[in-house]
């Protein structure tokens, strides 16, 4: 895979302790031509997939697939828009597959997406997959889960703490594929990034077991790949109930992580 200059990432997916079939799915992509490049940036995504055996795993795939390649092929300039349309796109793929095999009827997918480009960030996301920023020995939560116990959260009704062992913790209220239409959330600005931030993204079955302060530990002491393997133990070590899925990435250096080519190219 082919990275340029700008960024350093690495990431980990593990099927857990409980599961036997890994339903995430993740991706990196950027353009091959600098000039591409130039106008689309670099993109980021993971997603959790449900509806069974088979059917969270196809549905986790095709939207990862789709919205890689809607990136990577739309005529958008604004990356937003291109985020809005690669999710309209994954959605309706989704749902065209179950009209095609129609055993696989509710299945659907969480898909958490960055786009780094003109030394910004903008995101969509669907679900409980999350977007962390690390700055300045600081995380903060990009993203907010559209789940029921964060309705709930939102609500007064529990805590964020009661929230981590609540029954129906894993209920989300949106999902790619899952509904007639999706509800997606979209960053209504680009979110400038610094050189030495730190994007964080995982699945449910990292933040579900691991605080954000762990995270912040991890990804801030030890090289990338160090830090998604750790982070990943760690949830393991605590029942590793679900699947486990993070990407890291660190702005090295604001000017090439807005796409322009290296010296010399």
């Amino acid at each position: 895979m082919k990275i340029r200059p700008g960024i350093e990432l690495a990431n980990c997916t593990d099927v857990g302790c409980e599961r036997t079939q890994n339903e995430d799915n993740y991706c990196y992509a950027e353009p091959d031509s600098d000039e591409q490049m130039l106008k689309r940036g670099r993109l980021v995504v993971v997603a959790d997939g449900m509806g069974g055996y088979e059917g969270g795993q196809v549905a986790s795939s095709l939207a990862v697939e789709v919205v890689r390649n809607t990136f990577l092929t739309t005529d958008a300039d604004n990356p937003l828009d291109t985020l809005v349309a690669a999710y309209q796109a994954a959605h309706s793929a989704i749902q065209d597959f179950v009209y095609d095999h129609p055993e696989l009827k509710g299945m659907g997918t969480t898909c958490t997406s960055a786009v780094l480009r003109d030394g910004s960030l903008v995101y969509g996301q669907v679900g409980d997959s999350r977007l962390y920023l690390l700055r300045d020995g600081a995380i903060s939560r990009l993203t907010h889960d559209q789940s029921y116990v964060q309705q709930m959260i939102d609500g007064g009704l529990i805590t964020a703490e009661d929230a981590k062992t609540h029954p129906q913790r894993n209920v989300l209220t949106s999902a790619l594929g899952s509904e007639s239409s999706v509800k997606a959330d979209f960053s209504e600005v680009p979110i400038p990034i610094k050189s030495q931030d730190i994007l964080l993204l995982c699945t449910d079955g990292l933040h579900g077991l691991v605080s954000d302060d762990e995270m912040l530990a991890a990804a801030t002491t030890s090289t990338l790949s160090d830090a998604c393997r750790s982070l990943v133990d760690l949830a393991k070590s605590r029942g590793g109930h679900d699947n486990i899925t993070i990407q890291i990435v660190r702005i090295d250096d604001t000017s090439t992580s807005r796409g322009n080519p290296a010296p010399g190219r």
